[in-house]
């Protein structure tokens, strides 16, 4: 029998629903490995992905994305409103992503291939592609070939394009395995007994990765043997739905844990909606700005600006002037839409040809105000029609939107790779005056990035910021980590071109 390694982590989520896979009766830091089984890791370690997407990499990608901006006289992520990403401030996303899920993984591969259990194989592998996936569109480089070898203690880093190619054959041979009636070991995603809804993410999961790919290697092929069987989600994969997630300190969204409840005695606000959000929007009069966004104590919709937290204003635009995101304890955290689905399709037609790209944009929009619960489609369709001739700033600009609204993170990686929404004229200190605090968000031009108040030194003009710094807690310890110019802020995942 293969020697398992477990990697086991402080669970910071708990569901009164299923906290069952909790229970456990030996010592965790010494576990008898006759007591594993996949039923037992498989939960704990998707929570360990949940709380980092759904709160972390939420959090900075709506700054990076310019979707967020930072409050009245508060500094916890001022750094990341001006486009700046320390070593440490990533350390516990990487631990948590690198270690707890990815090994955990790892080990529920192991056993499901000992078993011939190739359901629960292929849902261990999805997330697991998934995992590296996101860490790819971090970090650009990280360890993979060599990651989850216990003997070598400093992994090599691995090219980003090399390790979407080894999790797209990972996909593959995994989906060869399992069929749609393959069990599957208890999990929190699904929660059901079969493969059939892991092969429909997986494959969602494949047209990303595929799409993302698309401008650095020809996978014309490849994306349209996906498309032709069509076989992808039926509805949003999320972590959510009925009693998912509960009223209580350590089983809510993560991200209204830390934003939203007081459950730890803080009642600081951080986040708000940015400008650039709010305006476009606005523009379009979309529905989706009230369903997504609180407005503010005027029941206005403001959008604060990036680069600044708008520090000594004498509380003339303090936290009631800004709009917030319209989270709850039980909102879902998104792995992927349907919305999403449509955009990489109309994509892919426009692209290649083939089929009616309009057709699938326009289900991309509805289907973002339906994720959402409102109508109104038609009227943003209206002022934002489709236009072959220029689809990525069309896809590029709606998408960002639509993402804006439920994941900000993969609204950054889409902006980075389609380069929509492009920067204007402005920039944020026609905004705001930091010296004066005139506020005065009538100059923001629609559909358009502007650079920030205060902002990364190093990162070019009218450039997001193109990847994380490589985090401290790695290359403290791996020798095998990339040196780094604080200039690499420009430089972009392996996708874009």
């Amino acid at each position: 029998m293969k020697k398992i390694f477990l990697f086991l982590g402080v669970i910071t989520l708990t569901f009164n629903s299923c906290s069952d896979y909790l229970d456990i009766n030996y010592n965790p830091n010494s576990p008898a490995e006759a007591n594993l089984t996949p039923s037992l890791i498989f939960p704990g370690a998707e929570m360990n992905l949940c709380n980092q997407y759904g709160n972390f990499l939420r959090i900075t990608g709506g700054y990076f994305a310019q979707q967020y901006a930072h409050n009245f006289g508060t500094s916890n992520y001022v750094n990341y409103s001006q486009w700046e990403m320390s070593p440490t401030r990533s350390n516990r996303n990487y631990s948590q992503l690198s270690t707890l899920c990815l090994k955990n993984m790892e080990a529920v591969r192991n056993m499901a291939t000992e078993e011939e259990d190739w359901g629960t194989y292929l849902a261990a592998t999805v997330i697991r592609a998934f995992t590296y996936q996101v860490l790819v569109d971090s970090y650009g480089e990280i360890p993979y070939t060599e990651a989850l070898n216990v003997a070598i203690l400093s992994p090599k880093y691995d090219d980003g394009q090399k390790i979407y190619e080894g999790i797209l054959s990972e996909i593959n041979e995994a989906l060869a395995k399992a069929s749609p009636t393959s069990p599957v070991c208890k999990n929190l995603l699904f929660g059901t007994s079969t493969a059939n809804e892991w092969i429909q993410f997986a494959n969602a999961l494949k047209l990303k990765i595929l799409m993302r790919m698309s401008d650095a290697k020809d996978v014309k092929n490849e994306l349209s043997a996906l498309i032709s069987e069509g076989n992808f989600p039926k509805e949003d994969v999320n972590w959510g739905g009925k009693d998912f997630w509960q009223n209580a300190n350590g089983s809510a969204n993560p991200f209204f844990q830390e934003e939203f409840s007081t459950s730890f005695g803080s009642n600081q606000v951080n986040v708000i909606v940015n400008i650039a959000l709010v305006g476009t929007m606005q523009a379009s009069n979309d529905a989706r700005l009230e369903a997504a966004f609180y407005s503010n104590d005027d029941d206005e919709y403001n959008g604060g600006v990036s680069g600044t937290n708008f520090a000594g204003s004498g509380g003339s635009l303090g936290s009631g002037n800004w709009c917030r995101p319209r989270v709850v304890y039980n909102t879902p955290v998104f792995l992927i839409t349907l919305s999403e689905i449509e955009f990489f399709l109309a994509e892919y037609y426009a692209k290649y040809g083939g089929g009616n790209a309009e057709e699938h944009y326009k289900a991309a929009v509805e289907a973002s105000f339906n994720t959402l619960g409102v109508d109104g489609a038609d009227a943003v369709l209206a002022a934002f029609p489709w236009d072959s001739n220029n689809y990525k700033r069309v896809i590029g600009i709606q998408k960002w939107v639509a993402l804006g609204c439920v994941n900000p993170f993969e609204a950054w990686c889409e902006l980075r790779r389609l380069k929509f929404p492009d920067f204007g004229t402005i920039t944020g200190d026609h905004l705001y005056n930091i010296l004066t605090y005139a506020y005065t968000p009538s100059v923001y031009q629609p559909n358009k990035l502007y650079m920030p108040i205060e902002r990364n030194a190093y990162l070019n003009a009218n450039t997001v910021l193109q990847r994380f710094t490589y985090p401290e807690n790695s290359s403290s310890r791996n020798s095998n980590t990339p040196e780094e110019k604080p200039s690499d802020c420009n430089k972009p995942i392996f996708w874009v071109k």
